[in-house]
C-alpha cells in the first residue's frame, strides 16, 4: 500500500476558483456494454452551470444534469437519466473531470454508452489536459461533511467524516472473493497532480467468470481481455498490470466519479469496505440527506 500522509487545514483553506476547459475537445469509442460507438465533445461552460450531458440526435436535445437526482440503478455502473433518455457507465467520465477539479462544462454525446477505451479514466485525462483548464473566477462551494455518516453492512460499507484537509482523502479496503485479485489497501488526498499520476490509468478489472457470463447474456461482446483486466485462476489474462494494487485504485477512482454527483467539490474523508457503485450512490444520498437537514436546522 502507499500510503499518504494527511495535514488537517482549515475548511475554508485553499479556496479556488471553478474551473472549465478552455476549447471543446472530443474522445470517441466504443461501450463496453452494447459496443455501440460513441463521440463524446466535452465543451467550456459558465460558472455556475455544473456538467450537463447533452444527448444529440434527438428532435430535441435533451439535457441530462450530472447530479444524484437523475442517477438510475444500474448493475456495475453509473448511469443516468431524464425525459426517457439514459447516458450509461459515466463514472470515469465524472471522475476525470473531478479529478482535475472541472466543475462545468457540458458533454455532447452521440450515444447512450461512454467509451469503454482501456477502461480507464486516462483517455478522458489526456483530452482535458489537451484542451486546457480555465479559471472562471468565481469561488467553488464546497461542500463540508460536518459529521460522520456511514451505509451498508458488516460485509460492505462506507462512512464519510470530516475532512483532514481542505478536499477530498480516501481510504479502501479491498477484499474480492478471488484469489488472483485477493486484498489491496489504498490510501490518498486528491489533488489533480496525484490523480493523474496514480489513479487515472487504473482500469475496470473482472474475473473471467463474470466476464463469461456477461457475453452469454449478449453483453460485452466487442471487449477483449487486452481492453481491461480480466482474471483467470491463474491470473491476469492477456494483459500487464500497472500497478500491483491497480484493483483497488480503480475502486477509488470509481468512487471520485459517483461522488462527483454531488454536483460540487466535496471535503470529506471517505472510508470504504468492499463498496461497489450502489454503496457509493447511497453513502452520497445520506450526506446529502444530511447537509440539507443542518442547512435547514
Amino acid at each position: 500500500m502507499e500510503a499518504v500522509v494527511f495535514s488537517v487545514m482549515p475548511h475554508t483553506a485553499c479556496l479556488r476558483s471553478q474551473q472549465s476547459i478552455r476549447r471543446p475537445v472530443a474522445v470517441s469509442g466504443i461501450g463496453y456494454w452494447g459496443g455501440q460507438n460513441n463521440r463524446v465533445e466535452i465543451n467550456p461552460a459558465p460558472a455556475g452551470a455544473g456538467i450537463v450531458f447533452v444527448m444529440k440526435g434527438q428532435a430535441s436535445a435533451v439535457r441530462i444534469p450530472a447530479n444524484l437526482r437523475h442517477r438510475v440503478e444500474a448493475s456495475n455502473r453509473t448511469n443516468l437519466s431524464a425525459a426517457g433518455v439514459r447516458v450509461e457507465m459515466v463514472e470515469h467520465l465524472l471522475s476525470a473531470l473531478s479529478g482535475l477539479q472541472i466543475d462545468c462544462c457540458q458533454i455532447c454525446v452521440t450515444s447512450a454508452e461512454m467509451p469503454g477505451l482501456d477502461g480507464s479514466a486516462q483517455g478522458f485525462v489526456a483530452a482535458i489536459d489537451a484542451a486546457g483548464i480555465e479559471d472562471l473566477g468565481v469561488p467553488i462551494d464546497p461542500l463540508v461533511v460536518e459529521q460522520t455518516v456511514r451505509v451498508g453492512d458488516d460485509s460492505a460499507w462506507m462512512e464519510m467524516s470530516p475532512p483532514q484537509f481542505a478536499g477530498l482523502s480516501v481510504e479502501y479496503h479491498l477484499d474480492y472473493d478471488f484469489a488472483p485479485i485477493g486484498c489491496q489497501e489504498f490510501s490518498l488526498r486528491l489533488t489533480p497532480s496525484f490523480y493523474r499520476q496514480h489513479l487515472a490509468a487504473a482500469r475496470t478489472f473482472i474475473s473471467v467468470a463474470d466476464a463469461d457470463r456477461l457475453r452469454a447474456a449478449g453483453l460485452g461482446l466487442a471487449v477483449e481481455p487486452r481492453d481491461l483486466l480480466v482474471f483467470g485462476p491463474e491470473g491476469l489474462i492477456d494483459n500487464t498490470l500497472r500497478w500491483p494494487d491497480e484493483c483497488v485504485r480503480h475502486k477509488i477512482l470509481d468512487i471520485v466519479g459517483d461522488l462527483a454527483l454531488a454536483n460540487r467539490p466535496i471535503y470529506g474523508h471517505v472510508r470504504a469496505h468492499r463498496s461497489g457503485h450502489s454503496l457509493n450512490a447511497a453513502l452520497l444520498d445520506k450526506l446529502l440527506q444530511g447537509h440539507r437537514q443542518l442547512a435547514s436546522a
